[in-house]
């Protein structure tokens, strides 16, 4: 296992703030898709594309499923294990795979991983446009428990709820964020409340969370049981959060706020919904269970249960959005999605962001998908697949990080990740016979998305070669031009994606305007794997002679990239840097696709229509407007 040092290595708490308040922050943010899942878990397993009776022998079966899935997915495997790899405190399959690619550079199995952490980035959007739909639509049907005749609403309702959120994202979320911390208190409290109430009624369901009924439950009917599996995954959607959200407080806030609240009321919960369904005569049962969750609570308080739950639900997708948000961040910042134009929507926390084209193009999808469903259980079929797979891939990645970083014993490193493969094998394959149901769409989805990420690395790598083939080796430039051509006074920077070679953009402003500045900075930009670099650590330079320097600038995948505040604390080439005295030159590449090896004629043509399509470099880097000077030149891939 790991040693202690390991440990401390890997996880290193960066949040001084009470554990109290930690904890009560991480269950308004890290556990609101989780914590809705009782709304539809429960309900789907009996009502759902391949439904059971709602008798003794299936619903102790469901739950004793229900909490083996939720101590083996959620306790064991995320909480006790992949929440310690973290990547210098920040956790999310980006991370994780940042993490493994630095310390196993070099092996021959790391490309494939790598491709693995990239599918579960792809399926992450899958899952962040069917989140903020199922939830909210499924919190709006328990209307139709307070009175029948809202039945018709439920869509425009749900509509509006969703438009609103994704309308609020560009004002930032802080002040409203301050609220959900206290909400989800109160509704994982109503949970256990509403369960214990309908348990000490019927106290034998207690016994369902021995796994002997969930073997029995497969021993009575095996494809039932395999089936059921599809819909039970449900309850654990999100777990894949916790890991996510790591980095914004730390691992034992989380760890303590599910063992010690979350977990406790989400299993009274379900506890509750089987034992009110089998207090009640058949006929009575399979009405009952086709909205359990809301008939938990009496009549006069049913319409404040489903405004709470509608407030929870929302949210969980704002959780889900936030996400998205910061995931596509990690993803440019680590080369495989294009620059685009991200805005702090917060002075104090660095995390509030906000990206307009993810958040209208999410906006849109879950808008699509509500419409074209229609329901949450038509919903359902495709929720489940994009999470298990991606709960899959993150298996693959643990035993990456069990065998190679952390070299636990190998007989208790491969029992582990055995257990984890049959049970993630289980619900995904139990997940794939709901493909034609609308399990479709989060593949669809993550196959565009993968292609997409991949077309952008693989083409970034293919133009900096190809950059690197025609470049000029900087010391026979400087010999040859900077003894002959005119200085100006003032400061160049020529920003260039290689830290060797002679910047395009040199070459010709030298052959237009031949002139060089007086100090002359080759910049490049690296992007490190780990989410900080601390500021000692930010510049690297190197006199090249003659007025020439070579600084490379190193940010973390989690830091914004402002190059002028960077420069502030540049120090060995002269004076300092002041903005009105320096000009920043950038060379804009069109790409001519090609027949050259390397990709596809058609991903060359997908590769240039998103460089076309991105954030300009002088947005993304902070460089000041009025100091820039872009320069054009072809790239054949």
């Amino acid at each position: 296992m790991a040693t202690d040092g390991e440990a401390s290595e890997l996880s290193q708490p960066h949040n001084d703030q009470p554990l109290a308040k930690l904890a009560v922050a991480a269950i308004g943010i890290v556990f609101g898709d989780i914590g809705t899942s009782p709304i539809y878990a429960f309900r789907e397993t009996f009502t759902g594309h391949h439904p059971l009776d709602p008798d003794q022998l299936h619903i102790y079966g469901v739950l004793s499923l229900i909490f083996w899935s939720m101590m083996i997915v959620v306790s064991i495997k995320y909480v006790s294990i992949i929440m310690r790899a973290d990547n210098k405190g920040e956790g999310g399959s980006l991370a994780l795979l940042a993490l493994i690619n630095r310390q196993t550079e070099g092996k021959r199995w790391s490309t494939p991983i790598v491709m693995l952490g990239v599918f579960a980035t792809a399926l992450f959007y899958g899952d962040s446009m069917i989140t903020p739909a199922m939830s909210v639509l499924s919190a709006s049907e328990g209307l139709t428990t307070v009175d029948p005749r809202f039945g018709p609403l439920v869509l425009p309702i749900s509509v509006t709820i969703l438009i609103g959120l994704f309308w609020i994202q560009a004002r930032g979320t802080a002040k409203v964020g301050q609220l959900f911390g206290p909400v989800m208190v109160i509704y994982f409290l109503v949970l256990a409340v509403l369960g214990v109430m309908h348990i000490i009624g019927n106290p034998t369901v207690l016994w369902s969370l021995n796994p002997y009924y969930a073997f029995t439950f497969f021993a009575d009917d095996p494809l039932a049981g395999f089936l059921a599996l599809g819909s039970v995954v449900l309850a654990v959607t999100g777990a894949e959060a916790l890991y996510a959200d790591m980095g914004h407080f730390g691992r034992n806030p989380i760890r303590v706020s599910w063992l010690y609240f979350v977990l406790p009321g989400l299993m009274l919960n379900y506890l509750g919904q089987g034992a009110m369904i089998l207090s009640l005569e058949p006929a009575g049962a399979a009405e009952a269970i086709k909205n359990p969750f809301f008939l938990l609570a009496p009549e006069a308080f049913r319409l404040p249960l489903v405004l709470l739950a509608m407030m929870a639900t929302i949210i969980a997708s704002q959780a889900v959005i936030s996400g998205a948000f910061s995931l596509t961040q990690q993803a440019i910042q680590l080369g495989f999605m294009p620059r685009l134009r991200i805005l702090h929507t917060s002075a104090s926390a660095a995390g509030q962001i906000y990206i307009p084209a993810i958040n209208w193009a999410l906006c849109v999808m879950v808008i699509l998908l509500v419409l074209f469903f229609g329901s949450s259980s038509n919903l359902a079929a495709a929720y489940g697949i994009a999470v298990t797979g991606a709960m899959f891939i993150d298996t693959c990645l643990l035993a990456v990080v069990l065998f190679s970083l952390w070299h636990w014993n190998r007989f208790v490193a491969a029992l582990a990740i055995t257990v984890f493969f049959i049970v993630d094998l289980a619900y995904f394959a139990a997940n794939l016979t709901k493909v034609p149901d609308g399990g479709w769409f989060p593949l669809l989805v993550g196959l565009f998305a993968f292609t997409m990420l991949t077309t952008w690395a693989k083409g970034r790598k293919l133009m900096i070669e190809r950059l690197r083939e025609a470049a000029m080796p900087i010391k026979v430039f400087i010999t040859s031009a900077a003894s002959s051509a005119t200085r100006v006074p003032g400061t160049a920077v020529f920003m260039t994606s290689t830290a060797d070679g002679v910047p395009h953009a040199l070459l010709h402003n030298l052959k237009h305007n031949k002139v060089l500045h007086d100090r002359v900075i080759l910049l490049t930009v690296k992007i490190a794997d780990v989410p900080y670099v601390e500021i000692e650590r930010r510049c690297m330079l190197e006199d090249l002679g003659q007025g020439f320097h070579r600084l490379v600038i190193k940010f973390g995948f989690m830091q914004e990239p402002d190059v002028p505040a960077a420069l502030k604390l540049v120090t060995g080439c002269g004076a300092e840097f002041k903005m009105m005295d320096t000009s920043f030159f950038l060379a804009r590449q069109t790409l001519l696709p090609s027949e050259r090896p390397g990709m596809a004629l058609w991903r060359e043509r997908l590769f240039a229509w998103m460089m076309r399509n991105a954030e300009s470099a002088m947005d993304f880097f902070k460089l000041p407007t009025n100091r820039v000077v872009e320069l054009g030149s072809q790239v054949e891939i």
